[in-house]
């Protein structure tokens, strides 16, 4: 956990990166930020507990493989001779 001169120390930081006009502007985008997180959150929850959670892999119709007869011409065990 941040201690409080930490906490001190990052908003000192801040203030001189961006200045204190930008302050109110940066506050506004992390709350918004924080936000759609949090809804987002949400939402994936509620349709977890509803089933209805989307699969991102897509699904392929496997087809069996053809089993080939013989072997190839003049080899008999795989190994060139």
């Amino acid at each position: 956990m941040l201690g409080t001169w930490e906490i001190i120390a990052i908003l000192a930081v801040v203030v001189l990166l961006f200045g204190a006009s930008k302050l109110p502007q940066l506050g506004k985008g992390l709350g918004e930020a924080i936000g759609n997180f949090k809804r987002a959150k949400a939402e994936g929850e509620a349709n977890a507990l509803r089933g209805n959670e989307v699969d991102a892999t897509p699904r392929i119709d496997a087809q069996p493989v053809q089993k080939l007869d013989g072997t190839a011409a003049g080899q008999t065990d795989g190994v060139r001779r």
